[in-house]
């Protein structure tokens, strides 16, 4: 790959490594926000509601931003995601903290949306799904060190100097866009209306559905993997950050594996393989999860198997998607947290009923089956080859 290419590929990770942090570090750090603010830890969890509000209303900005340069585009973004951050910092109560939240979430679709187009159109013929993969790769860094080293931070110092990183992440990455990432022409205008019509066809129904579907499962159980690990693989707590490491270590491994297969392989046939294959780990997990090397393993394949299908994900619903590939693209996005949100409410079931933790992992296996369906059908009905292929 050319050196500028990868240069600008970075650039636009960067993005995405800061957009990472900033969606899951609040897993790891409410208690402390809690205490901080003066709240519960179930009221601190709305935090992460709203940043997953934030994604859904987000996208709305794209039928704005069709109109302006990808790389001005990019820009706006990356200063909303500053504010956002920054007024994290400071603020002074729940309310505000809860407004800073919603304002972080609104570029994070809309960012991908650009920067998935930015990364393809900038791509060797036929290295497209790796260019997506090498931008997406910073979401996967920033859970191998960014989110253990903001808890780490948050429990010896304090939770504000984690979103105070962030900022500087974020101008840092302004800086690395503007020197880095090429002009990039507008897409054709389709008008408010066209930027819709994409979602008449079956194709991109299938691409987000599978999205939601095989996110869902992997946060049905995901969710409550520290639970899991405790009371049934029977690690010890102060292990569990560790563990969250090996777990990111998988999300950057598939996300690379996911990319590269792309480039030989049809991509929904690759996304199809590693739905699949979560399933049925998942499946795994239900059974062997009271045996620790299991546990710890078949968490990493889960974690590998849910990255290894974003970078096809991604790639396929701007194909896709004609005359609405912002809005597609941030749709993954929507999609993606959609999916988490049903899974982690679905996945929490049996433990509100006293069924017992493992069983969400059962659930998810079920979850992801479905997100498998999608994906093999899609593959089936638009794979080179067939007629009924979009043109």
């Amino acid at each position: 790959m050319d050196s500028n290419i990868r240069k600008s590929l970075i650039a636009l990770a960067f993005g995405t490594l800061g957009l990472g942090v900033a969606e899951f570090v609040m897993m790891g750090i409410l208690p402390n926000v809690a205490s901080s603010l003066g709240i519960t830890i179930p009221v601190a969890g709305h935090l992460i509601s709203a940043y997953a509000l934030g994604v859904c209303f987000g996208a709305i900005m794209l039928l704005m931003l069709r109109k302006y340069p990808m790389k001005n585009s990019l820009l706006f973004l990356v200063t909303i995601m500053v504010i956002g951050n920054g007024i994290a910092v400071i603020s002074p109560s729940y309310t505000v903290m809860l407004l800073a939240r919603f304002i972080s979430g609104l570029p994070h679709g809309a960012y991908f949306g650009v920067a998935s187009i930015v990364a393809s159109k900038i791509a060797q013929e036929g290295k497209e799904s790796e260019a997506v993969a090498i931008m997406i790769s910073g979401m996967t860094v920033a859970n191998l060190f960014g989110v253990p080293l903001g808890t780490f931070i948050s429990g010896i110092l304090s939770w504000r100097l984690i979103f105070l990183f962030i900022v500087l992440w974020d101008i840092l990455t302004i800086f690395l866009i503007k020197k880095y990432v090429p002009y990039v022409d507008p897409l054709p205008d389709t008008g408010f209306l066209g930027q819709f019509k994409f979602l008449k066809n079956l194709a991109p129904w299938l691409i987000l559905g599978a999205t939601m579907m095989g996110n869902g499962g992997a946060f049905c159980w995901y969710s409550y993997v520290t639970p899991m690990f405790t009371e049934v693989s029977g690690f010890a707590p102060e292990i569990i950050t560790a563990l969250m490491v090996l777990a990111g270590l998988g999300m950057v491994i598939g996300n690379m594996i996911g990319g590269k297969l792309s480039s030989f392989f049809y991509p929904g046939k690759v996304g199809a393989l590693f739905q699949g294959f979560m399933a049925i780990t998942l499946l795994g997990i239900f059974f062997l999860s009271p045996y620790k090397w299991a546990a710890v393993l078949l968490m990493c394949i889960v974690t590998l198997c849910l990255f290894a299908v974003s970078a096809p994900q991604q790639f396929l619903i701007i194909k896709f998607a004609p005359g609405g590939e912002m809005l597609g693209a941030a749709g993954i996005q929507i999609a993606f947290n959609l999916g988490n949100a049903i899974g982690a409410y679905l996945g929490g079931l049996p433990i509100t009923y006293g069924i017992g933790v493992r069983y969400s992992a059962l659930i998810a296996s079920g979850i992801t089956v479905l997100g498998f369906i999608l994906f093999s059908l899609f593959t089936y009905l638009y794979q080179p080859n067939k007629k009924t292929l979009l043109k």
